[in-house]
Formats: C-alpha cells, sequence, structure tokens
C-alpha cells in the first residue's frame, strides 16, 4: 500500500505542475492576460472589443496549442520509456528506429507541391505508418522470435541497427527534398523538421491517442518488468515475450506517428523524460509509465511556452527549445551517475 500511495503522490504533484503550465500557457505570451481575463476568456463571459480578443487569443491560439503540447508531450515520454524497455537501451528515444524519418519525407514531400495542412498531416501519417511496416516487415523475427534468433541482447541489436540503417535513409531523402526545394518553402520546412506547434488546430486526436496509448499500456507494466530481467526469465515467469515487444514496437512507433502529423519531430523529450523519472523514482513501469505521461506534457508546454514568449512576438520552433534544455539536462544525468 506503501508504494501504491508514493505513486498516487507522484501523479498528482504531476498534474498539478501540469495544470500551471497549462494556466501560464494560456495566460502568457505577446498579450499578457491576468486571473480574471483569462476566466472571462475562457467561460465566454467577456464583452466588448478587448474581451472577444482575449477570448479568440485563448480559445482559439493558445488553448489548441496548449493542449496539443501536453499530448504529443506525453506521448513522445511514453513511447520512449516504451523503446527503452523494448531495446533494453537507456539511450533508445523515439525516434530511433526511423518511423519519424519515414513520416518527415511524406510530410516535405506534400510541402514541396503545396499541398494544404490536412495534406501534409495525411502525407505524414502515411510515411510513418509505410516506415512503420518496413522495420517491422524487415525485423519480424527479433520481434517475434528474439530466442530462436539468440537472445534479447542479439535481437534487441538488430532492431536497433535495422531502424539507424533506414534512418539514414530516411536521411538521405530529406536532404535531397530540401536541396531541390524552392527557397519560398525551405522555412516552412526547417520549422517542421524541427518541430512547431505554431500551425496546430486540432488536439482531439493526440489527446485521444495519448489517452488509449496509456490505457493499452499499463496492463503490460509488470510484463514489461519482467522482460528488464531477460527474455529466458520472462518467459519461465509465463510472459509472451513475442507478443509482448510486438505490441511494445506497434504502440510506441502509433504514438510517434501521431506526434509527427501533430506538430513534427521534437527531440529529447523521449530520451530524457523517463530518465528523470526512473533516476528519481525507480524504473517500476507501473508507476514510471503515468509518471512519464504527465512530466513529458508538463515539460512540452513549458518549452512552447518558451519558443514563443521569448523573442515574443516572434516565434521559435519548439524542437530548438527542447534540444537547448536537454542536451545539458541528459549531460548532468549522465555525469551525475555512479560509475
Amino acid at each position: 500500500m506503501s508504494e501504491f500511495r508514493r505513486a498516487v503522490a507522484l501523479w498528482l504533484a504531476l498534474a498539478l505542475a501540469s495544470v500551471v503550465v497549462f494556466a501560464a500557457s494560456l495566460a502568457l505570451g505577446s498579450v499578457s492576460l491576468d486571473a480574471r481575463e483569462l476566466w472571462q476568456a475562457l467561460s465566454g463571459a467577456d464583452t466588448g472589443t478587448d474581451g472577444g480578443t482575449a477570448s479568440a487569443i485563448v480559445r482559439e491560439l493558445r488553448l489548441p496549442r496548449a493542449a496539443a503540447a501536453f499530448a504529443c508531450g506525453g506521448l513522445l515520454a511514453l513511447s520512449g520509456a516504451l523503446m527503452q524497455v523494448l531495446l533494453r537501451n537507456p539511450l533508445a528515444e523515439p525516434y530511433v528506429l526511423g518511423v519519424s524519418g519515414g513520416a518527415s519525407v511524406g510530410a516535405l514531400l506534400a510541402m514541396l507541391v503545396l499541398a494544404p495542412w490536412w495534406g501534409v498531416q495525411m502525407a505524414a501519417a502515411v510515411g510513418a505508418l509505410c516506415s512503420m511496416l518496413l522495420v517491422a516487415t524487415l525485423a519480424r523475427r527479433d520481434l517475434l522470435h528474439p530466442q530462436v534468433q539468440g537472445g534479447h541482447r542479439e535481437a534487441g541489436a538488430r532492431l536497433l541497427l535495422t531502424g539507424v540503417i533506414l534512418a539514414a535513409g530516411w536521411g538521405a531523402v530529406i536532404t535531397l527534398i530540401l536541396a531541390v526545394a524552392p527557397e519560398s518553402r525551405l522555412r516552412g520546412m526547417l520549422f517542421w523538421l524541427t518541430g512547431d506547434l505554431g500551425g496546430t488546430a486540432s488536439y482531439g486526436g493526440a489527446l485521444a491517442t495519448m489517452v488509449v496509448a496509456l490505457l493499452l499500456a499499463m496492463p503490460m507494466a509488470r510484463a514489461l518488468n519482467v522482460m528488464l530481467l531477460g527474455e529466458t526469465v520472462a518467459q519461465s515467469l509465463g510472459v509472451r515475450v513475442g507478443r509482448v515487444r510486438l505490441l511494445t514496437f506497434l504502440l510506441a512507433s502509433v504514438c510517434i506517428a501521431v506526434v509527427i502529423t501533430t506538430a513534427g519531430s521534437i527531440g529529447f523529450v523521449g530520451l530524457v523524460v523517463p530518465h528523470l523519472v526512473r533516476l528519481a523514482w525507480g524504473n517500476d513501469q507501473r508507476m514510471l509509465l503515468p509518471a512519464a505521461v504527465l512530466l513529458g506534457g508538463a515539460l512540452l508546454m513549458a518549452a512552447d511556452l518558451i519558443a514563443r514568449t521569448v523573442i515574443a512576438p516572434a516565434q521559435l520552433p519548439v524542437g530548438v527549445i527542447t534540444a537547448l534544455l536537454g542536451v545539458p539536462t541528459f549531460l548532468y544525468l549522465l555525469l551525475r551517475r555512479p560509475r
């Protein structure tokens, strides 16, 4: 019961932090609002020209952006935690298997032909799906039958190598697209590649995916804990290793595909957040997965708030902020770990 109370206390603290950052994201910006103005804008009780402007800013611009940032941050953190268990590699991150590369190629091709925003999102989703199917096909034995192929470590290494090679290939295609793209479209492409929440208008799909993904991951938490001990131990305890590995890969890939289609490629959240939770509260996936979702959402909302306020009214790609914050944080975590 003490462990359960500790987990609940952790989740409540992170949920409270998320609410505070969410409120700050709605209130702060090039036009700042106090608590009364923010409440009136959200409730629709404001009147007059100034009140109508505040309501439009909050409900049409800041609310969708903050909600999408929370959903994408949660999905990135959840995917990173799952990938690190799947590969048994603490340096694994959501984009390591090349899903983001396929999505980026699809999105950039759509931008190259001047497709509308929904067309870019659809092309990114198709690219992510194609990349996910390609990895699953090439590494199907390592996903389904790792023991036959020589054990967890070798299978994980081959799966990782497959993703890295595909990511390198997608990277070459991305460079080619950028080289032939007109200069008028390069800025939008670069913003998308570094992660941009500026054009986000729909967030319901990302939020729903985050909730469903967490609900699907939690029943696997015990099996994931056992798999950290090794394939042989997991099988001896009744865990269907091949099935759990495949479901983990598919779930993490879907999370990444939704993030890519919503906000582009945002780095370091999926790598750093699971580490922060693991170092502070241990590696029990039953506690780590919900905590990672909440912390990832809060951190990406905070990064997006910095991105649109630090040089307001101009805005920075949110991926730049996550990288600037993530690199020193991760280096600090590595250096402080005992040998």
